[in-house]
């Protein structure tokens, strides 16, 4: 982790921890502008503008999976907000079952780069805005990770932003691509509760994945895969803590261009 990074994401919640030992617990919207101008200001202290290698756990950094050659760009909107409790929860879908792919699995808002966006930012506001009905006005993006090379060889780019109102946002699900919205608390990925992994083949390779079992009102959901994997980089990101096992490599493509 780079050094300026660090320093600035370390303190990312020693306000609030302050303030929970006295006995006042901070609103949810003081929370999240705290983290709001953190991310940026670590985002800027870049060279590249971007926060690619803060929070990649050391066990993936020393043993990465092996390269393979990216068939397409795509990115993913982990968009998080924080409920009245101030625990910070992210959006998920359910994927229609009428989809030819990844039919009814768990997944975060995004698609395939579009000739015409800017970045992978507008990417991912874009899709967020056509699948769920996410007005990309509500949303701050913070940061954008390092891609990820899903099993279909698409180069995957998660999109950090902040949903600074949740109540704000009435979702209109597209239910030709979204069957169901819901959302989790993002520090459940760091946690080793209600995980497995399981060994699959992934482009002629086999790879260990992970898997995290989660229920909400009743509905049960499987969430796993890429989705699962992005997740825990994106909650080590957010809340500055390694999980409690050690994170699995995933396979890497080549580095995107200076568009994507």
């Amino acid at each position: 982790m780079a050094g300026a990074a660090r320093t600035l994401l370390s303190g990312l919640f020693t306000p609030n921890y302050t303030a929970m030992a006295a006995g006042h617990s901070p609103s949810p919207t003081r929370r999240l502008a705290h983290l709001t101008r953190h991310l940026l200001a670590s985002s800027s202290s870049s060279s590249s503008g971007e926060l690619s290698s803060v929070g990649a756990p050391a066990a993936a950094a020393a043993s990465p999976a092996p390269a393979a050659a990216s068939k397409g760009f795509a990115a993913v909107l982990v968009c998080i907000f924080q409920d009245p409790r101030g625990d910070t929860r992210v959006l998920l879908t359910k994927r229609a079952s009428s989809l030819n792919s990844h039919s009814g699995e768990v997944s975060l808002p995004g698609g395939k780069v579009e000739e015409g966006d800017a970045d992978v930012k507008t990417t991912a506001l874009r899709e967020a805005e056509e699948e769920i009905g996410l007005d990309p006005a509500l949303v701050s993006v913070v940061t954008v990770l390092e891609p990820f090379l899903s099993k279909n060889g698409l180069d995957v780019t998660p999109v950090i932003g902040i949903l600074s109102d949740r109540s704000l946002f009435n979702p209109v699900l597209n239910k030709d691509e979204v069957e169901e919205i819901f959302d989790a608390p993002l520090e459940m990925f760091l946690k080793d509760d209600n995980r497995t992994t399981r060994e699959r083949n992934w482009m002629g390779m086999t790879i260990p994945v992970q898997f995290f079992d989660y229920e909400a009102e009743g509905k049960k959901y499987v969430i796993w895969g890429l989705t699962a994997h992005i997740l825990t980089r994106s909650a080590a990101v957010v809340l500055q803590r390694q999980p409690s096992f050690a994170e699995l490599p995933r396979p890497k493509s080549a580095p995107l261009s200076s568009k994507h």
